[in-house]
C-alpha cells in the first residue's frame, strides 16, 4: 500500500492555480470541475500544528480532477516535472485506464502538465499520452519529451483565468471535428 508524506504536496501550488480556474469557470456558468481527494487514513499527526505527518492510501485514485464543459464530460490529471520531459513513473496505469475508459464513454481526458524548469503549461491531450505509454510498456522510451507538448496547447492566463486550461480542450475538440 502507498504512503503519502510531506513529498505529497508537489505540485500545490500547480493544483490551487487550476482549483483558482475552477472556481472561475463555475461562476461564469462555463463549466463545473471538481478536484477529487484521494482517499487516506492518516498514521501519524503533529498536533501542535494539526497536520498530518504520515498516512496511507487507503485505495488507488483515479485523476485529479472530474467535471462538465458546456455538456462535455472532462477528466485530466494534473501532473508537475522539473526535467526537460514527463517521466512515466509519475502517472500510474489505473490513472491511464480510467482515462481510457472515460473516452470510451464519450469523454474527454486529458494532462495538464506544468514544467518548472521553463514555467510553462500545457493540454496534453489523451491519445498523445496513450502513444507515449504503450510505447513505454513495450520498451520504448520511459518518457513524453518536451518536443511532444505542441505550442497550440501551451497555456497561459487570460480573462480573469490563472490557466485557462479549457482553450487547450478547444483546440483538440476543434481538431477532432475535422
Amino acid at each position: 500500500m502507498g504512503y503519502w508524506n510531506t513529498r505529497g504536496l508537489r505540485g500545490s501550488a500547480f493544483e490551487e492555480m487550476i482549483n483558482m480556474t475552477n472556481d472561475v469557470y463555475k461562476q461564469r456558468n462555463v463549466a463545473i470541475i471538481q478536484k477529487i481527494p484521494t482517499p487516506i487514513t492518516p498514521v501519524k499527526l503533529d498536533k501542535e500544528h494539526g497536520q498530518i505527518t504520515l498516512a496511507y492510501f487507503d485505495k488507488q485514485s483515479t485523476v485529479d480532477y472530474i467535471g462538465v464543459v458546456q455538456g462535455i464530460a472532462v477528466c485530466f490529471d494534473a501532473k508537475e516535472t522539473h526535467e526537460k520531459r514527463l517521466p512515466m513513473q509519475n502517472i500510474h496505469s489505473h490513472q491511464v485506464e480510467f482515462m481510457e475508459h472515460f473516452e470510451r464513454q464519450g469523454g474527454v481526458s486529458f494532462l495538464l502538465v506544468h514544467f518548472s524548469h521553463t514555467d510553462e503549461y500545457f493540454y496534453l491531450p489523451f491519445n498523445v499520452l496513450k502513444k507515449y505509454w504503450d510505447a513505454a510498456e513495450n520498451g520504448g522510451r520511459k518518457s513524453v519529451p518536451y518536443s511532444a507538448f505542441e505550442s497550440k496547447y501551451l497555456l497561459h492566463s487570460s480573462d480573469g483565468y490563472p490557466l485557462n486550461y479549457l482553450e487547450g480542450v478547444n483546440v483538440y475538440l476543434e481538431e477532432k471535428q475535422d
